[in-house]
């Protein structure tokens, strides 16, 4: 799984197909193939590395044709290798590429052996094509067989797929993993990413669940998995806005906050069954370790270090494994501890963080512990550097202060958990309700991002003053941290973090009618002593404005109460956030401050 581009037409499609791949570098791969039709036949050159690798063996310039599929491969069922790689064939027929999970791929994989079918690969996809072989076989035509084939199918998918005996057509298909089709003039397109084919044209179709595009130079036919006629609007989309253009927004920073709910969506797609976790995301044999893993270790710096304080809590309350979390920083200058039986968790936007990159090399040298990276870029340091990987998919962050990352860092972070709770066999009701939540995470954001009015009120108070404290209890804390952070980051407003109890012990001394306060007020256990403290604040004329799930209550203290969507309290400090983020973005805007580029701070810290 990783990167699907396709297409046909009246030109050389090579360049197009191999153009496309790099343009998904970013997105990981350990191989790269592409099958095209030349000669009245199809032609596959496959490479484990990289996609430069792959285009000196495919030799542009000689080779030529105008019909074909490419993909790159990240590796979950099978090692990364050349006979891996995608695309896979049957009989020399039939082509596929695919991204996504076939659960039910070793059932499909016995009934095909016995209709005599041999496999070459061990991955999930074969069957895909096997499995169109048979139906073509039976006397069906490509659509039909296709249709017939994904009845067949359960998991996640998105697949292309060509024919040797049909020469001028080129099937895509769309189940719970993204595929989209592009439009040029007399030639069609198929992606995994818009970003793939961002130069080559603007307009594209987005396909739902369960569809399948037959594209043709000149026409595309769009149908359901029932063979059911589909009419889908072609959009015409600013490609740029796939990489660095602002897409009508002031800033950078907002339009990645505006992002979110679509990013989280990204972040979890395919990743999820009906009732948890999709096996295999982490990559082939990462489960199997995981069994044996009694302790875990987190390191990070800065927003990340946050999300990694998050996953501190959900480890100790539901799988009750030992978590630790370090800075980078700070990790590698003390003394050595045995790592073995730990899983040691990096992460890291931008996968070149100096300080989290030295950590992990030291923790490898002072014991043999199962290394996993949560980043957003491919193939940086990071990645290289670890055993397993899983991109966050938060797509080109510009902003200095991360925003988008952050959010998707924990949702791959409550993937993560949800894959060790069915590893560990833990509370598989409770794993459930989580997947739920997660798959309705998205619209609580969007509907958290349309609050702006409450967030401009917040910062009107806000911009004028020298200081700001922020109050959090248990999982509330890291996100009261995260909210200070993003404040002096781009309004070079002093603000820290307590924990509510904490406040007494010092900090309270700071209070009086110039000191504003923004606590977490959380729907649970920690309420009642959150309110205890925001009571100690007001008596000491302290403006206190609240955000939490609760309506307006005694906890409201002249400074005013932000009422957020709620949903399990796992959960809701990822909605908690949004308005922590839109409050530091519109202080700064009142302060005239560069939001994008603040002063003294670097996007990747690449020193230590």
């Amino acid at each position: 799984m990783c990167g699907i581009v396709g297409g046909t037409s009246n030109r050389n499609i090579l360049p197009i197909l191999i153009e496309g791949l790099r343009r998904l570098e970013y997105r990981g791969y350990d191989s790269a193939g592409v099958a095209y039709k030349t000669n009245g036949k199809i032609s596959l050159v496959k490479n484990a590395g990289r996609v430069d690798d792959l285009a000196a063996k495919l030799n542009l310039k000689t080779n030529k044709s105008n019909i074909g599929i490419a993909h790159t491969r990240w590796a979950t069922h099978g090692v990364p290798s050349e006979k891996n790689a995608h695309p896979h064939n049957s009989k020399n027929n039939i082509y596929v590429v695919h991204n996504g999970i076939i659960e039910n791929h070793s059932a499909l994989k016995e009934m095909l052996k016995k209709e005599g079918f041999k496999f070459s690969s061990q991955t999930d996809t074969e069957v895909i094509a096997h499995l169109i072989q048979l139906y073509t076989e039976k006397g069906k035509d490509l659509d039909s067989a296709v249709i017939s084939t994904i009845a067949k199918l359960k998991g996640a998918y998105a697949l292309g797929v060509l024919d040797k005996n049909n020469p001028d057509t080129l099937i895509g298909v769309r189940q719970q993993s993204p595929l989209v089709i592009g439009e040029g003039f007399e030639e069609k397109f198929i992606a995994s990413d818009i970003m793939a084919l961002s130069n080559i044209t603007n307009k594209f179709k987005f396909m739902d669940d369960g569809q399948i595009a037959i594209l043709e130079k000149d026409q595309i036919t769009v149908t359901s998995s029932s063979g059911v006629a589909a009419r889908l609007k072609t959009q015409e989309v600013d490609s740029n806005a796939y990489t660095n253009d602002l897409k009508g927004y002031s800033h950078f920073m907002e339009k990645e906050i505006f992002e979110q709910s679509d990013v989280i969506k990204d972040s979890l797609e395919g990743r999820l069954t009906k009732n948890e976790s999709q096996e295999g995301i982490f990559g082939v044999g990462f489960e199997k370790e995981m069994k044996n893993i009694s302790n875990i270790q987190i390191i990070a710096c800065g927003t990340s270090f946050h999300a990694g304080r998050i996953f501190e809590f959900w480890s100790h309350k539901f799988l009750g494994i030992n978590c630790r979390v370090d800075y980078g920083s700070e990790y590698q200058y003390q003394e050595p501890i045995k790592t073995d039986k730990t899983l040691l968790i990096t992460i890291s936007q931008s996968g070149e963080t100096a300080d989290t990159l030295s950590s992990l090399k030291f923790a490898k040298k002072s014991g043999d512990p199962v290394t996993l990276t949560i980043c957003n870029v491919a193939n940086s340091s990071l990645c290289r550097e670890s055993d397993y990987a899983l991109l966050t998919k938060a797509g080109p962050e510009i902003g200095v202060a991360s925003t988008k990352a952050f959010v998707t860092q924990l949702a791959c972070l409550n993937l993560l958990l949800l894959t060790l709770m069915r590893v560990h066999n833990k509370l598989p009701a409770a794993r459930k309700k989580i997947t739920a939540a997660l798959k309705d995470l998205p619209k609580l954001i969007n509907k958290t991002l349309k609050m702006t009015g409450e967030y401009k009120q917040v910062a009107k108070l806000l911009f004028k003053r020298n200081s700001a404290l922020f109050l959090g209890r248990g999982l509330y804390f890291p996100i009261a941290r995260e909210g200070a952070l993003k404040l002096k980051e781009i309004s070079y407003i002093h603000a820290e973090a307590y924990p509510g109890g904490e406040l007494k012990h010092g900090p309270l001394a700071l209070i009086d009618k110039n000191m504003p306060v923004i606590a977490l007020a959380p729907d649970n256990e920690h309420l009642a002593k959150i309110t205890s403290n925001i009571e100690e604040v007001a008596a000491r004329k302290g403006k206190v404005i609240t955000i939490g799930p609760l309506g307006r209550t005694k906890i409201d203290k002249n400074g005013g109460h932000i009422k957020i969507p709620k949903t399990l309290d796992l959960l809701n400090p990822i909605v908690s956030v949004v308005p922590l983020q839109l409050i530091a973005y519109y202080t700064a805007v009142f302060k005239g401050t560069d939001v994008d580029k603040p002063r003294n701070l670097a996007k990747s810290v690449t020193v230590e």
